[in-house]
């Protein structure tokens, strides 16, 4: 048996009894280590499971998915993933993978930012598309998250905006060399993400383009979901370029048209004072 274990978004007392009951049982246990992070180390994670765990990079599981699930052929598999299971795309293609082979599998949930995200105010079923904001580089400075922010904010939606995350990349020299040598991870601060929307903003702007989005958009940002030392704050974008929300992970969010309560939800987290004046970009309903 497979099974596919959501550990939530803190720490290792997040998991669930059912999903930690699974655990305990597996001969065999990995914990996916490159589409999310938790709080706190592998130790501590091996410590209150009490079960050795084994991590499973990004290479490791799109290229030797097999040799996990002959594994689980014969004995208990554990998948651990931080978040819930589904928080990523590569995880369903191992389930179609245990399928494809006769393997059964089992899914146990828990919560994600996909839904934890609610603890800014924010109502979810008013959230459109979700996008990712990727790093930049000197050559690549892709805009299509831009253009998906900018629908949903036409069609009144907020804009959950799921931030980079490097871990275990390579250099293009190392790539092209074939050493395995990886650079150090990295992990996109609200601070980023902010940059390279109002960079956004003036390129369309040359461009004889008036963006739906402004410097003046309220937006949230959100760090460490989930954890002890969570922090949000909200505010107009240009603030969220300056905004301290210390650790990683980040996430930010795009408002679209905000209900009254959604508002003043809002200025509970507010930046200063003035994020809410009448100069904010703000849409009510």
């Amino acid at each position: 048996m497979l099974y596919l274990v959501g550990l939530g978004l803190g720490d290792a007392e997040d998991i669930t009894v059912k999903g930690l009951e699974a655990v305990r049982r597996c001969r065999r246990v990995y914990l996916e280590a490159y589409t999310s992070v938790l709080t706190v180390g592998k130790e501590a994670l091996e410590e209150f499971y009490g079960k050795e765990l084994i991590l499973a990079d990004r290479e490791m599981v799109e290229q030797e998915a097999d040799s996990l699930l002959k594994e689980a052929d014969v004995c208990d598999v554990a998948f651990l993933v931080v978040g819930d299971p589904f928080g990523a795309t590569t995880h369903s293609d191992l389930v179609l993978r245990a399928v494809k082979l006769g393997i059964p599998y089992k899914v146990i949930h828990n919560a994600s930012i996909m839904n934890a995200v609610g603890c800014c105010g924010l109502q979810l079923y008013n959230f459109g598309e979700t996008v990712s904001i990727v790093f930049w580089t000197d050559t690549w400075k892709p805009e299509s998250f831009f253009d998906k922010i900018e629908k949903n904010r036409q069609n009144g939606m907020h804009t959950l905006c799921l931030l980079d995350i490097k871990v275990k990349e390579q250099s293009l020299e190392n790539l092209m060399k074939g050493r395995k040598i990886y650079e150090p991870p990295r992990y996109m601060s609200v601070n980023q993400a902010a940059e390279q929307l109002l960079a956004i903003i003036q390129n369309r702007r040359l461009q004889g383009e008036k963006p739906e989005i402004t410097e003046n958009t309220i937006c949230v940002g959100l760090a460490r979901v989930g954890a002890l030392d969570e922090k949000i704050a909200s505010g107009t974008l240009q603030q969220m370029s300056t905004v301290e929300l210390g650790a990683p992970l980040h996430s930010l969010i795009v408002t679209g048209t905000m209900h009254p309560l959604e508002l003043e939800m809002l200025k509970l987290f507010s930046v200063d004072s003035s994020s809410f004046e009448n100069n904010a970009d703000q849409r009510t309903a």
